[in-house]
């Protein structure tokens, strides 16, 4: 049984080096990710074929994408990355390189599942380094993007309460909270899959996305059902969206604060990682 950190304060990386391969949602390519231990605080990238030193990912790196987050790493693109570094930081990891084949992360299952067997097939292990400090929120943050928006308090503890609402019955309104750590994520978070809605697939098919997208890799709402069944969670949608803004502040840190989300989405999670960094900058 792999042994999970009991929060976010210390300093892990891998114990050994792991890869997935796997179909990629939007260009629909085959992709490999292999994972190292690292003795640098924070994700590293490096593409295979360059022969390069890997980079450092950072929150500034981040650049507008449909349905998915995208990096500019050293003048090339990357991405969908959000479950992959959803799963090492949501793990407590902290110390990682990664090597990929093409610009795009593969999809796997829809969620960050496949990413903690591949942690949990190696293990982990205390880095020899420090951490990138973690964030202290001193004072309450509030974003919103239309109806959409973010609020954090500052708490002794990283919470997070998720909520989403969608006209479509088999979804409608839900809640999700949780005070997240190594074991919450891996239970309660990482199995959350990705979703769509039928009467969105041809539109986003015509707009050169989700090539690679099937009922393999995403719970598929067709309205008032779903069209693979069943879920692994009854709220699985709302799970997922939280596993979304997990990866998507993996580059800034997880503060020390409560953080309620409504109707998120990549977008709104950027504005708030960069208000997030401007709140606490002295902590990071």
């Amino acid at each position: 049984m792999v042994f999970w950190p009991n929060d976010y304060e210390g300093a892990w990386t891998l114990s050994n080096s792991v890869k997935r391969k796997g179909v990629c949602l939007h260009t629909g390519y085959e992709s490999e990710v292999r994972l190292f231990p690292s003795d640098l605080p924070g994700f590293y990238v490096s593409w295979r074929e360059a022969n390069e030193p890997p980079l450092l990912l950072k929150p500034d790196q981040v650049r507008e994408s449909n349905l998915c987050t995208t990096l500019e790493v050293g003048g090339r693109r990357l991405t969908t990355v959000e479950h992959l570094l959803a799963a090492l930081s949501g793990c407590g990891l902290t110390h990682v390189h990664m090597e990929v084949t093409t610009d795009e992360i593969p999809l796997l299952d829809g969620s960050a599942h496949g990413w903690v067997e591949a942690i949990e097939e190696v293990g982990i292990r205390p880095a020899s380094s420090p951490r990138i400090d973690q964030l202290k929120l001193d004072k309450p943050l509030a974003i919103n993007k239309g109806d959409s928006m973010i609020v954090a308090t500052p708490a002794e503890k990283f919470c997070l309460i998720g909520i989403i609402d969608f006209p479509y019955e088999a979804i409608g309104q839900q809640m999700f909270s949780i005070e997240l750590t190594p074991q919450s994520f891996v239970k309660e978070i990482a199995p959350a899959r990705t979703f769509g809605f039928v009467d969105q697939l041809d539109q986003l098919k015509k707009a050169g996305l989700i090539k690679g997208g099937s009922i393999e890799n995403a719970l598929v709402c067709n309205g008032d059902s779903w069209m693979n069944p069943p879920l692994r969670f009854e709220d699985e949608p709302v799970r997922h969206k939280l596993l979304d803004l997990i990866g998507d502040l993996a580059l800034v840190g997880f503060p020390k604060a409560q953080v309620l989300v409504y109707k998120g989405s990549h977008s709104l999670h950027g504005e708030f990682a960069n208000e997030l960094l401007k709140a606490c900058s002295q902590n990071y």
